[in-house]
């Protein structure tokens, strides 16, 4: 069945959502991202998407308390990115924040085999941020676009205990335009390499989600989809959309 994570990104503290990745296109929709959190598990969440925008700049954690007491209030199962650069990190965030999935792009780009010896040492642990525009790998936060394109980034990562990939298509990012034909596309194709598969960027109606249902019913490797933007608007409802997955 395909997981609905609620996204719910950090920046100084609040809860934000970023158009296109742009720190300079935020929208803050609560002052407090634990009571937020809360609300998503009320209505039926099992997982929460966490993003430290302050740790992706910073290049290490820089929200660690707010979410130490998300994972405290809620009781779920979290993933976080933003800043997960070295094992030091790694081992911290899992062991002493309780981090259930630490999400790590820019030094999986930049160094593989060191995210492969990662992955190795904490396995299933681990998911490899693939943040993408035009389908080229972008890093630092989506400040910088590399020259290395998404299927090519992940096909160095296939047979790693991998927890998930999870691809974003930055281009459609908080712009509450839907996900596009070619992002299907990589979703499925990232699927079929029989890699675990997190779609990200785009899901903003319930039309979304049942593309993307459709797709995991071919390709069981498609396991989630996260939505940020559309929950706080509206367009999605939490709770019906985890009952339409689940139905």
């Amino acid at each position: 069945m395909l997981q609905l994570l609620p996204a719910i990104d950090l920046l100084g503290g609040k809860c934000v959502r970023l158009r296109q990745g742009n720190y300079d296109d935020s929208t803050v929709f609560s002052d407090d991202p634990v009571e937020m959190a809360v609300r998503w598990k009320d209505e039926g969440a099992a997982r929460l998407h966490l993003v430290d925008l302050d740790g992706a700049k910073a290049g290490r954690p820089m929200n660690q308390e707010v979410v130490a007491r998300i994972i405290r209030e809620t009781g779920l199962p979290c993933q976080l990115g933003g800043g997960i650069r070295t094992e030091e990190t790694i081992r911290h965030m899992l062991q002493e924040v309780g981090v259930d999935r630490l999400i790590v792009g820019t030094k999986a780009l930049r160094e593989p085999d060191w995210f492969i010896a990662m992955c190795e040492a904490f396995p299933n642990c681990l998911a490899l941020g693939l943040d993408a525009r035009n389908s080229m790998v972008a890093t630092d936060g989506w400040l910088e676009v590399s020259g290395v394109s998404v299927l090519a980034l992940a096909q160095k990562f296939v047979g790693v205990p991998l927890a998930a990939v999870i691809y974003t298509n930055i281009a459609n990012d908080g712009m509450m335009q839907g996900i596009d034909q070619q992002t299907l596309n990589d979703f499925r194709m990232l699927a079929d390499m029989g890699l675990p598969v997190i779609a990200s960027g785009g899901v903003t109606t319930m039309d979304d989600l049942a593309a993307l249902n459709a797709i995991a019913a071919e390709c069981p490797n498609l396991i989630g989809a996260i939505t940020g933007r559309a929950i706080y608007e509206g367009t999605i409802k939490v709770r019906e959309a985890i009952d339409f997955l689940a139905g």
